[in-house]
């Protein structure tokens, strides 16, 4: 059972808080500070069961890949405590379960679920044919703020649009650390990545990139009309990705992790933001 937890990265909470924050996002920016709980838990369990399976389906795809790759070698299916035919179960029961959270949903928020489900289930083999995945990835952690408007408002309105582009802005930020991480074992495998890709502009583009982050939610808070809280946690994101941008100057291993890991923060620092803005 411990190898089937670790095979769903549940001992690894950081990419369910990635998909928590802008799900969150767009919980708050869509309702206004109105609250549903029966809502609210529909989309946490959901961001639970999909960023599992998710996991799941990486691991089946990428097994063969995962061997060769210093932090992915010990995963339950590389060391075989998991055969093949159990994860796909585990994988099964994952989808029914979201499929099940999903069909509480009204038609046009389940309809974006099942676009969120493929590019999970695409994510992973555009490392072997796409320049840069961490863009398909970006779509479908981003897909939680689609489905909140949908859900709320029946529509996507341009704040929807805007909101879920830049959260997959963030996305491809902190994939591209992550994947700065395995540049030189995805080299050897012939795999993609972003981190491959900038090449040499790597530190330029992930700052040009936190900029148009930053950029962008200063113009959500006008936008929207925020007051105070929201603007002295936008600055303590802005200091964290900075901090960011320092750890992975050198592109070392480590400190390109703990800047990945980082961006936890960031995301609940702007949700929080978010939070006492609307609730005001």
């Amino acid at each position: 059972m411990h190898a089937i937890w670790r095979l769903m990265r549940m001992d690894k909470p950081i990419g369910t808080l990635l998909l928590l924050w802008p799900t969150c996002w767009g919980l708050l920016v869509a309702q206004s500070g109105q609250w549903s709980l029966h809502l609210w838990l529909i989309f946490l369990g959901g961001i639970v069961v999909m960023r599992a399976a998710g996991c799941v389906a990486n691991d089946l795809a990428d097994s063969q890949f995962d061997r060769h790759v210093e932090r992915t070698k010990a995963r339950p299916l590389v060391t075989g405590e998991i055969a093949r035919p159990t994860a796909w179960l585990v994988l099964l029961g994952l989808m029914l379960m979201a499929f099940g959270l999903a069909y509480q949903l009204n038609t046009l928020a389940f309809r974006l679920a099942w676009v969120a489900a493929a590019l999970v289930g695409v994510y992973p083999l555009t490392k072997r044919f796409f320049a840069c995945p961490q863009a398909v990835l970006g779509l479908a952690f981003s897909m939680g703020i689609l489905m909140a408007f949908a859900q709320t408002q029946s529509l996507l309105p341009a704040q929807a649009w805007y909101l879920f582009a830049l959260s997959a802005i963030w996305s491809v930020i902190y994939d591209t650390q992550y994947a700065m991480v395995d540049r030189q074992d995805d080299l050897s495998l012939g795999l993609r990545s972003s981190a491959i890709w900038f090449g040499e502009a790597d530190r330029g583009i992930l700052a040009a990139l936190t900029v148009i982050k930053l950029a962008g939610w200063i113009g959500l808070g006008y936008w929207e009309g925020y007051a105070w809280p929201f603007w002295i946690a936008l600055f303590l994101a802005a200091v964290l990705l900075l901090g960011q941008m320092a750890l992975v100057w050198a592109r070392e291993r480590t400190s390109c992790f703990q800047a990945f890991i980082n961006n936890q923060w960031v995301g609940l620092v702007l949700t929080l933001g978010l939070a006492l803005a609307n609730a005001g």
